[in-house]
């Protein structure tokens, strides 16, 4: 029996997800639990589990495309059931047979008229079905996104394209991504140029029906065997024209695609050849080697021996596309089939790794870019939270010699007992939440508006890690309920999920006051900045070794070498007052100077 997938409640306060990645394919087949997708929501990105074993007989929501908290998004059913995706393909191909036979009845004059004709007749069914063609639409690529910006076309009119394969890049002011074809077909009609804006939800192109693609396919022997000379001139006048390309190397490869605008709408039969073009111009690469790979380009790298990690791509922020595998694979069976090729071959395989490496700090020396909207979305928040609050810094300096002396102690008890590594950061923590506990205010938020002043009713701690994505900001909810070894946990924990793109929406959300570890970088001190609707935010600095004055009990006033550390508070002015911040900040010195810690860390 049928069992459909539906769009989870990923948070409290998520009401919709963005299918990122589909993971199993129409036709695939799928065990219980197995990832089937991947989906993006305003808070978190995850992975979908299949709820049924069988195959995945229909997708609902493509991939870049919203879907409700409980919509429906797949279909899985019994490996007996039909797919149903069989009846389309037959009804495309029911007008193309039609209009082929009275073309024949009516030229019946000559083979050479018949075959003329035959091309002619092509793009018929590709232009009529416009009505019944594809439309790729603008897609929700987050809760508050509005609007998108098309950087780049990967593909013109007349190209032939499959299903998941990358169509256009586009922007937005949170992410830069490239969207993927929802079906196979040939591409009839490019509604939005690049560098135009178009709301989510436009139409940005018309990808004509499945079975358009197939049908100029089955012609190609006969044009290749008889008006050969007129099939192979149309390739290499297009060759030339990557010299018009764009600013970025990368963009020769759809560059060199915009003549085909007008010499495939009278051949289609040349648009067959047009994918394997673009690798060819992919030798510029892109300036950077993506991080991130998708299952199709893998697995292209597999069956063609590819080792990506050699690779420049040349998609958006330089991931490797399928074309830059087929391109590279190319090279590598032209460099087998010459016999002199591999002397050659060899020398220039390990000229682009040398140079690859430079690049990315020294290539873009002397250059100007324009402004990415996602460093354009930071900068305007940042700016706001800056003006919106009168936000004021106060430093102390921190004796944390006794902790440093009781980890070094506890360490090898405490990782077989908690199973992490202790670090400064959970005394930090524990400090800080015992402290937010005696001053309230500190944890406060401000309503100015409402003229409220609300104090929650428990400290929920925000850690600021460092991801790949950017800084993320998971909560330990009702830290203070937590000792030493419950928050070195929660801490490890939820670093280590949100470094691996497992954290949940409703993990991210709730934060009454942050703290950040500037110090993992080797940083002294800096200012934070406060993020609203917190009204404080700690960074604890580098822990460092420096003659330091002491006074000892014996011997007065000494020089001794100590750990010490800077802890750099920033305060919404408007509600903490800077007495405030310093008995809050004297608090957390005085209990970590103090490292009365032999109880939480089984050592009493």
């Amino acid at each position: 029996m049928p069992v459909s997938v539906t769009m989870p409640r990923l948070g409290e306060s998520v009401t919709e997800g963005t299918v990122t990645r589909w993971l199993k394919q129409e036709g695939d087949t799928v065990e219980v639990d197995e990832p089937l997708l991947e989906v993006s929501t305003d808070k978190v990105d995850t992975e979908i589990p299949s709820p049924a074993a069988g195959v995945l007989s229909r997708i609902v929501v493509g991939e870049d495309e919203t879907a409700e908290v409980g919509s429906e998004l797949a279909v899985i059913a019994g490996e007996g059931e039909s797919t149903g995706g069989e009846a389309a393909p037959q009804k495309q191909e029911a007008p193309v047979e039609p209009a082929a036979e009275p073309t024949a009845a009516a030229e019946g004059t000559a083979d050479q008229v018949a075959q003329e004709e035959a091309p002619a007749e092509a793009p018929a069914p590709a232009a009529a079905p416009s009505g019944e063609g594809t439309a790729v639409k603008m897609p929700a690529l987050g809760e508050s996104v509005t609007e998108g910006t098309v950087t780049r076309w990967l593909k013109q009119v007349g190209e032939t394209i499959e299903v998941d394969e990358p169509l256009l890049e586009v922007s937005t002011d949170k992410v830069d991504t490239e969207i993927p074809s929802p079906v196979a077909g040939t591409v009839l009609e490019i509604k939005v140029a690049e560098d135009e804006t178009a709301a989510v939800g436009a139409d940005l192109a018309i990808i004509g029906v499945a079975g358009a693609a197939p049908a100029p396919a089955k012609p190609e022997p006969k044009p290749e065997a008889k008006p050969a000379p007129k099939a192979e001139p149309t390739p290499k006048a297009e060759e030339p024209t990557p010299g018009m390309s764009y600013n970025e190397p990368a963009a020769e490869t759809e560059s060199s695609t915009q003549p085909v605008k007008t010499e495939q709408a009278s051949q289609p039969a040349a648009a067959a050849p047009t994918p394997p073009r673009p690798s060819a111009p992919a030798q510029g690469g892109g300036e950077e080697a993506a991080g991130y790979v998708t299952p199709l380009v893998r697995k292209l790298a597999a069956e063609h021996g590819v080792n990506l990690s050699t690779l420049n791509g040349t998609g958006v922020g330089g991931r490797i596309r399928k074309q830059d595998v087929l391109e590279a694979a190319e090279q590598a069976k032209a460099a087998a089939a010459a016999p002199a090729a591999p002397q050659q071959a060899a020398a220039p395989s390990p000229a682009p790794a040398k140079p690859a490496a430079k690049p990315q700090p020294s290539g873009k020396r002397g250059t100007t870019e324009k402004l990415p909207r996602i460093r354009k979305a930071i900068a305007k928040r940042m700016h706001e939270s800056l003006h919106e609050m009168a936000q004021l810094t106060t430093v102390v300096e921190v004796d944390v010699t006794r902790i440093a002396k009781l980890r070094a102690q506890a360490k090898d008890s405490f990782v077989q007992r908690h199973g992490v590594k202790l670090s400064f950061l959970p005394f930090f923590a524990l400090a800080a939440i015992e402290a937010l506990q005696t001053y309230p205010i500190v944890n406060a938020q401000l309503d100015l508006d409402g003229g409220t002043i609300t104090y929650p009713a428990a400290e929920h701690l925000g850690i600021a890690v460092d991801t790949e994505r950017g800084l993320v900001v998971p909560v330990i909810h009702n830290a203070g309920d937590l000792n030493l070894g419950g928050i070195a946990k929660r801490v490890a924990d939820l670093a280590e999920r949100t470094r691996t793109n497992k954290i949940s929406p409703d993990e991210l959300a709730g934060a009454t006051f942050t703290l950040t570890n500037t110090g993992s970088r080797g940083a002294l001190f800096d200012t934070p900045i406060v993020p609203t609707p917190q009204s404080a935010m700690l960074g604890t600095g580098a822990v460092v070794k420096r003659p330091v004055v002491v006074n000892d009990p014996d011997l007065g006033e000494v020089v001794a070498v100590r750990s010490m550390v800077y802890l750099a508070m920033s305060y919404d002015h408007r509600l903490i007052d800077g007495a405030d911040a310093a008995r809050f900040l004297s608090a957390v010195k005085e209990r970590l100077e103090a490292g009365n810690f032999e109880p939480e860390l089984g050592l009493a």
